[in-house]
């Protein structure tokens, strides 16, 4: 009986720390594009992602919350919008775009792995998705075509990867193919 309680106690920990999976994100209202939901595997578990400095027009920084996770994402330098960091639970995760001023392709790091993200079509910013990577899929796309309102996540990438890296991909993707008013 020691031994099923122990097994039991194991995967209770393991299920607790695999990473929570994103399933899309949702403007909170029709009209504007600085305060997110964030949709999970759990429908019962919902987060937010909002503009820091809503009324001032600086969309540079954002913080999220879902459940006990908090965090935030913002441009590295303030004039730089080439790199991006998103800090929670004591871990950084960063996003460069590979090459200058090109915000279609990111690299992605976190604790020394990398990942390679990018737009599936070079004009057209409501598709993105890994690139060549032996960890997983994750792809990003709008719900409906022509609307960026309303995004989803197919999220097959490794438990390894934390919310972090799936929440910057899903951020990169919905703020780059989004107008900023």
């Amino acid at each position: 009986m020691k031994g099923l309680f122990t097994i039991v106690l194991l995967l209770g920990w393991a299920s607790a720390g695999s990473a929570q999976i994103v399933t899309g994100l949702a403007t909170y209202w029709s009209d504007s594009f600085r305060e997110w939901i964030i949709y999970t595997d759990d429908e019962n578990e919902e987060g937010e992602l909002r503009l820091r400095w809503a009324d001032s027009g600086n969309w540079k920084e954002w913080d999220f919350r879902l459940g006990e996770i908090s965090g935030q994402i913002r441009q590295k330098w303030p004039n730089d919008p080439n790199a991006w960091e998103l800090w929670a639970d004591n871990e950084t995760v960063a996003a460069r775009t590979v090459f200058p001023n090109d915000f279609r392709e990111w690299r992605i790091t976190w604790r020394g792995k990398q990942l390679t993200f990018k737009s599936k079509y070079g004009n057209i910013l409501e598709e993105w998705g890994l690139r060549n990577s032996t960890d997983g899929e994750f792809n990003v796309f709008t719900r409906f075509e022509g609307d960026p309102r309303e995004w989803t996540v197919a999220d097959e990438l490794d438990d390894a990867y934390p919310f972090g890296v799936r929440l910057m991909m899903a951020f990169l993707a919905t703020f780059h193919a989004t107008p900023k008013n």
